[in-house]
């Protein structure tokens, strides 16, 4: 009986999720965070080397994705497809992922910068906000930048940001910036600085003088509900 190239496909992502070590792996992150290698070896019990390794198998089974940000590299799965996969080898199992805790100072965690963006719980939650809301798409195989959707141009001109000056400015437009403290994307590009900046203007945030650490203002969260559908509060630390 012939095997055809479906059947060989399947029979190859299956090899390898099947290994302990890359299981591991791509179980530690389903919760959606990304990991160092180093990170990813400490959880499979592997030598950096070995992990390496693997992380390069599931690379090539297209089950996870290589962020690179600036001198440090970052993996997370490449879909939700590969989490509702594991999800339901997971019920089969009868077991349950791990959870990322960031050991990030709560006042940076909240909200921070990054360059000239937004940062940490903030920016994470704008970022994933802008997507759900269907003003961001999501970057394709061919590009690794957000495009600005019909809607989403309306709604951010409307919010008093001039988008034709931010998409003449000699740098990328938008794009997902992996955040080192919650290790998932915040908006980066133009249109993460412009933001940034709509949001001091209308003093939704101060930032503090001696630190990158921003400080949401009651004015701030109001506006996030309100525009954004956000609701962010400040930790008891602050």
């Amino acid at each position: 009986m012939l095997v055809d190239d479906s059947d060989s496909a399947v029979s190859s992502v299956a090899a390898a999720i099947a290994e302990p070590a890359r299981t591991r792996m791509l179980c530690c992150l389903m919760d959606g965070h990304a990991r160092t290698s180093t990170e990813l070896a400490i959880v499979a019990d592997v030598s950096p080397s070995t992990a390496s390794a693997h992380l390069a198998r599931l690379k090539e089974q297209r089950l996870v994705t290589l962020h690179v940000q600036g001198r440090h590299r970052y993996y997370s799965l490449a879909g939700k497809w590969v989490a509702q996969a594991l999800e339901a080898l997971m019920v089969v199992a009868g077991r349950s992922p791990s959870r990322f805790v960031p050991n990030t100072p709560d006042r940076l965690q909240h909200a921070r910068t990054c360059y000239d963006h937004m940062a940490g719980s903030l920016g994470v939650s704008l970022h994933d906000r802008l997507i759900e809301l269907g003003w961001l798409a999501m970057p394709g195989e061919e590009s690794q930048d957000h495009e600005l959707t019909q809607s989403g141009e309306r709604a951010l001109a409307d919010f008093g940001i001039d988008l034709d000056a931010a998409r003449k400015l000699r740098r990328r437009f938008a794009y997902p910036c992996m955040d080192w403290s919650m290790r998932r994307p915040h908006l980066a590009g133009a249109l993460g600085a412009a933001l940034f900046e709509l949001a001091q203007r209308r003093q939704w945030v101060r930032q503090d003088l001696d630190s990158r650490a921003l400080t949401l203002t009651a004015s701030g969260q109001k506006a996030l509900r309100a525009k954004f559908g956000v609701v962010l509060e400040a930790p008891e630390s602050l």
